[in-house]
């Protein structure tokens, strides 16, 4: 009786060890698992800060960009423009537009900030280029004008407006009539500058965001 009692004592006893090793394992487990997963949301979120704080600086860069373009045509564009007619705040904002703020391969290249053709193989050089046709933008090859400053181009860009086009030399008459911003800007469009229907938006847009008018005075 005594050596029964002693053999399901020992039973109890292994049972309650299997019992605790098992659940000693469980804990380990969870553990475990626990922290895998935190382990994994913790690199997430941190892979999700650096992959902001890139993006913040990237964006930081590219205002600072922006921001040494105008600086760098500001002066110029007051210079060339005064007494012409034209604003020295459209001036910029079309050579921010059109040059996307000189980092085109085309003012990179050839200092070209407003998409100027040319006929003469030898002061012009062929490119790609998106225009606005029929109603839609088609890709085409054409031959721009190389110039050697910012200052040339913009000082050729004005003489344009003042000229007119070979076919028209009151073509920009509405342009130069304008007293303002605003309707200088609406005035590129329907006087047949620019074929983009929202090109006059987009620049309103810009010397307001970057306070270029302040070039006008």
């Amino acid at each position: 009786m005594a050596g029964h009692r002693k053999t399901r004592k020992g039973k109890q006893t292994t049972t309650i060890l299997v019992v605790r090793v098992f659940a000693i394992i469980l804990l380990c487990l969870g553990l475990f698992v626990a922290f895998r997963y935190y382990r994994r949301q913790a690199l997430q979120q941190e892979q999700i800060r650096q992959a902001e704080l890139a993006k913040q600086e990237a964006a930081a860069k590219l205002l600072r960009q922006k921001k040494a373009f105008i600086q760098k045509v500001g002066p110029i564009s007051q210079k060339v423009d005064k007494g012409t007619g034209l604003l020295p705040s459209i001036t910029i904002a079309q050579a921010c537009l059109e040059s996307n703020y000189g980092q085109s391969a085309l003012s990179q290249k050839y200092n070209n900030l407003f998409g100027v053709k040319g006929t003469n193989p030898n002061t012009s050089a062929v490119m790609t280029t998106k225009e606005y046709s029929n109603g839609k933008w088609v890709t085409v090859k054409a031959r721009f004008q190389i110039y050697d400053s910012y200052e040339a181009s913009i000082r050729a860009h004005v003489r344009l407006f003042q000229q007119g086009t070979s076919w028209n030399k009151d073509q920009y008459k509405d342009v130069l009539a304008a007293k303002d911003y605003k309707s200088q800007a609406k005035a590129l469009v329907t006087d047949g500058y620019a074929t983009d229907p929202d090109y006059s938006t987009k620049l309103i847009n810009l010397i307001e965001q970057y306070n270029l008018n302040k070039y006008d005075n």
